[in-house]
């Protein structure tokens, strides 16, 4: 039964944005499983669920293999060296990079695979990025402020 639940923790919250244990256990009793609190946090504990940023100041919680932490964190770390300032214009997000960063940069960010992101451009110190709607240009904004001042 446990091994089931855990599955299916999984998928809800790679199906959903779920920002807490209780919505957590909400999605489970809605799927027919009967869980406290407590069994909601122990499994979240053993799943190694992290929270992640779901853009405008919320974090949801996501399954990420230790590998894909490590990896991220990297990427994470380029795009913190690199970065200077962002700006957007409609749904272009226009990122100002240190001179010489901006493909790495590029490349870090396409790496975390954002959904909002359907590519980007790099230059020297510039990268223009083709978001799908201007509300998601923001999410996305929101996002990158959330890992710039996140600690590693």
């Amino acid at each position: 039964m446990k091994k089931l639940r855990q599955k299916k923790i999984i998928e809800l919250v790679e199906t959903y944005d779920v920002e807490t244990q209780e919505e957590l256990a909400e999605y489970l009793k809605q799927a027919g499983y009967q869980v406290t609190q407590a069994t909601v946090s122990r499994d979240i504990r053993e799943l190694k669920l992290s929270k992640l940023p779901a853009g405008s100041g919320r974090q949801k919680y996501v399954f990420v293999k230790q590998e894909e932490v490590e990896a991220l964190d990297k990427y994470i770390r380029v795009l913190r060296e690199g970065f200077v300032s962002m700006d957007m214009a409609q749904n272009i997000l226009v990122i100002k990079t240190v001179s010489g960063m901006a493909m790495a940069v590029a490349a870090a960010v396409d790496t975390m695979k954002l959904k909002e992101i359907v590519g980007s451009i790099a230059g020297d110190d510039t990268i223009m990025m083709a978001v799908r709607t201007v509300e998601e240009t923001r999410v996305l904004m929101d996002k990158i402020r959330n890992m710039l001042k996140t600690e590693s």
